[in-house]
């Protein structure tokens, strides 16, 4: 399981050190893809595995899963993490998240989610406004 907040800054061949806490669940290699309000999502390679499966029984009739599915799986790339416990993020994905310099990196119970700072603030002073309103309407799930 992954939680956490950690805050670090990319250099500029697109390096970015994973927080110690999360590469032993990580291990060496991982899968970084577009994830949803303009972060990006990292998995475990078993649990990338266990989501395409999910992935393939949508029904490739319905244009939303064909797009969604091509959107996902298209901006995957397959990461691995150095001595030094740094990674690149690929130019695509960083344009994606519009990642620059300072990065966010939280854990999100199965992921991990990489954000750029500046995008990670935002969302968090409107998301916290709402946040016991948000926790009301989802108390009976």
């Amino acid at each position: 399981m992954f939680i956490g907040e950690f805050r670090h800054t990319m250099d500029e061949k697109g390096r970015l050190i994973m927080p110690s806490k999360f590469r032993d669940g990580l291990r060496d290699r991982f899968v970084a893809t577009r994830g949803l309000d303009t972060c990006l999502f990292v998995y475990t390679l078993s649990e990338w595995e266990t989501l395409e499966e999910k992935l393939k029984t949508l029904p490739f009739t319905r244009a939303e899963a064909r797009a969604f599915t091509r959107l996902f799986l298209a901006g995957a790339s397959e990461c691995e993490i150095d001595r030094q416990g740094r990674f690149v993020i690929p130019a695509p994905l960083r344009e994606y998240a519009r990642i620059e310099k300072d990065v966010v990196i939280i854990g999100v119970s199965n992921r991990v989610e990489i954000w750029s700072q500046a995008e990670w603030d935002a969302y968090m002073a409107k998301a916290a406004e709402k946040y016991e309103e948000f926790a009301e309407n989802l108390v009976g799930i």
